[in-house]
């Protein structure tokens, strides 16, 4: 099956390149800053609709914290985490868990992957030390 490159804005270009730059997950608020910061004007607003499309188009995904905060990275990072949910600390997996996984073969020309997401939810070492205590 032949994978189609969407067509994007500049805007969505730039929100993409800052993406790429950066070795972590950036949230839209820190996305903004950085463009504002490197003199590069997009409103608030126009980034987080951008980042949307971006995800529809398989270029970003998006891992949602349990403070609410939405933070945003290229596809090609396939990086999962260890999520606190009591102080929201957050550690990276080594490796891929679901890598040998494989996406059902039965009716593939119905669905395209663009790519996955996973991540555990727990309690840190600290905050089970207090809860235990």
């Amino acid at each position: 099956m032949k994978v189609v490159k969407p067509d994007i804005s500049k805007k969505q270009e730039q929100l993409l390149e800052e993406l790429k730059q950066c070795d972590d997950e950036l949230s839209g608020q820190e996305l903004h800053r950085q463009l504002i910061d490197a003199g590069k004007s997009m409103g608030l607003t126009t980034v987080y609709r951008n980042l949307q499309i971006l995800i529809k188009h398989g270029l970003i995904r998006s891992r949602h914290l349990p403070t609410g905060e939405v933070l945003y990275t290229p596809v090609d990072r396939d990086i999962h985490h260890l999520t606190c949910v009591q102080c929201g600390e957050t550690s990276r997996l080594e490796g891929c868990p679901v890598e040998e996984i494989h996406a059902p073969k039965k009716n593939p020309e119905k669905f395209q992957l663009l790519f996955h997401t996973l991540e555990f939810f727990g309690l840190c070492q600290k905050c089970y030390q207090q809860e235990s205590s």
